[in-house]
């Protein structure tokens, strides 16, 4: 009874003066408005992988506008590379092996195939070299196997990628020309010769150098831009016109 005759009392005083009445509604709006916040807040925790999934396909978008500027000249015809990214996400990662592989959430059913390309926004990840139905293996750069053209940014002097098993933040650019210009911290990118990465995609920066025991090619190494230690999201990147390009010239990797 007590409670009513208040709440009957409250309602009358707050009617009968302006100030009152303000002061209630204010309250009453900072106070849904806390409770909406509260509640929206809730709701973007739960949205967050879809909003996450959003922000790849829109980095893919991206990502497919700049790589799909570059051209090659192959045997005296321009040819437009056309490529296509997918994101896909890191369900395996090993490092600390002479061969390493990372397993991935995308398989044949996505149109994932073997020698697809691998790369985070910081630079490369290796290539696809096994598929099932849901699932795809990548060869790491961190494996001995491994084997990808890249090159010195500035001069555009190239060798062969490899990774001599050492430590799994520096590789190795082997067969570089003695007479390219190497400074440490010298920026390394693909080369674009294979069909498997467009050109100028990040690889890591010049940590230190030596000639070969025959003294005309340097070894490079370089220290990775990715972490290969942790790895999360990535893009597998298809070359659309592979097949063609491949029949032209077999031997490219």
């Amino acid at each position: 009874m007590f409670l009513i005759l208040f709440l009957i009392s409250f309602a009358l005083t707050t009617q009968a003066h302006d100030y009152n009445k303000t002061k209630v509604i204010n309250s009453a709006y900072q106070i849904s408005g806390s409770i909406h916040g509260a509640f929206s807040k809730i709701g973007d925790y739960f949205y967050l992988k879809e909003e996450n999934n959003l922000l790849l396909e829109e980095n893919n978008r991206l990502k497919s506008l700049a790589f799909n500027t570059k051209t090659e000249q192959i045997e005296s015809i321009n040819v437009q590379k056309q490529f296509r990214l997918r994101p896909a996400l890191v369900n395996k990662n090993s490092y600390r092996f002479l061969e390493n592989y990372i397993t991935i959430d995308k398989g044949e059913k996505d149109s994932i195939k073997e020698d697809f390309g691998v790369v985070t926004a910081k630079g490369i990840v290796g290539v696809i070299d096994k598929t099932s139905q849901k699932y795809a293996r990548i060869l790491s750069i961190l494996n001995t196997k491994s084997k990808i053209n890249a090159k010195l940014k500035k001069n555009n002097h190239f060798g062969t990628l490899g990774w001599d098993g050492e430590h799994h933040n520096i590789v190795q650019l082997n067969d570089v020309q003695d007479l390219a210009e190497i400074t440490v911290g010298d920026t390394i990118v693909t080369s674009g010769f294979s069909y498997t990465f467009p050109e100028n995609i990040p690889v890591g920066v010049v940590k230190s150098y030596l000639l070969n025991d025959t003294k005309d090619l340097y070894i490079i190494n370089v220290e990775l831009f990715n972490d290969m230690t942790n790895l999360r999201h990535v893009h597998v990147i298809e070359n659309l016109d592979f097949t063609t390009l491949n029949s032209l010239n077999p031997s490219n990797e």
